[in-house]
């Protein structure tokens, strides 16, 4: 059955059903909306909140009833792909890819520029126990890429701003980043059995597919992937300079506190 963009069928779907994302080619944004775009989506990250506590009691429910039936309940599958499917709207218009505002609703618009697939269906229970302990590569990957991105976002930002538009090569590497977090999302959430990958682009088995959209399949030129590798470098530049940030302070705090307590020692 359809829903919003994204279809949920109640018969067993491929194991390696790996989640496409649809998003049309870069086009012109207008510059009022793109210079305010994070402050006009503050709306939009609240709920996101509110629902991603929602979304964390269903994926645990669900993780039980997996176990014993390697399959989400449909009603927790519906709920968790609706939200994978709100998360992905928000963050594709605050990654600057479309200019269009998120709506307020679980279920997408047919028109909206962005749009999903999402196949919920038999899970391999084993892989289902070892879930966050799987996750964890992805994982790493997926916080380095959009880690990197947020790092440079103010000059990503202000080139849309200037241009009016996103050029090709970045809007490539931020819809691969955008994608893999969708199906790092979809994994960890069990809508998918399929491990996340194609940050890079899609494989030779996919281009012979037929073109549904700009990212689908997704295609990175020379200068996407440089700057793929790019987010990459700078994310894990980021992650260095925060935990060496960390260990500073935590040694001030331990020095700080050595020297409180041999002053303490020494007035006695």
């Amino acid at each position: 059955m359809a829903a919003g963009g994204w279809s949920i069928s109640a018969e067993a779907q491929p194991l390696e059903w790996l989640p496409p994302l649809d998003i049309p080619e870069p086009g012109r944004q207008r510059r009022l909306t793109i210079f305010l775009r994070w402050l006009l989506l503050i709306p939009q990250f609240l709920v996101l909140f509110v629902l991603s506590i929602g979304a964390f009691v269903a994926a645990v429910i669900g993780w039980f009833a997996a176990l014993f039936t390697a399959r989400l309940p449909e009603s927790i599958a519906r709920f968790l792909a609706e939200y994978v499917g709100y998360h992905t709207r928000v963050t594709a218009s605050s990654m600057l890819l479309i200019d269009r505002y998120p709506p307020f609703s679980l279920d997408a618009p047919a028109d909206y520029p962005v749009q999903l697939e999402l196949r919920p269906g038999t899970l391999n229970r084993l892989a289902v126990f070892f879930r966050l302990i799987l996750m964890i590569p992805a994982a790493i990957i997926e916080s380095l890429a959009t880690g990197g991105w947020y790092a440079v976002s103010f000059l990503i930002w202000l080139v849309v701003l200037v241009m009016g538009r996103m050029p090709q090569p970045l809007f490539e590497a931020s819809a691969a980043t955008l994608r893999y977090t969708m199906r790092l999302n979809a994994y960890v959430l069990m809508l998918t059995s399929a491990y996340p990958k194609g940050l890079f682009g899609d494989g030779e088995e996919y281009l012979k597919e037929e073109r549904r959209s700009a990212t689908r399949p997704l295609v990175l030129s020379g200068a996407g992937t440089a700057l793929m590798v790019l987010f990459l470098l700078a994310g894990l530049a980021s992650h260095l300079v925060s935990s060496l940030s960390s260990d500073r302070d935590n040694g001030w705090s331990w020095r700080s506190g050595a020297w409180s307590v041999s002053q303490q020692v020494l007035s006695r």
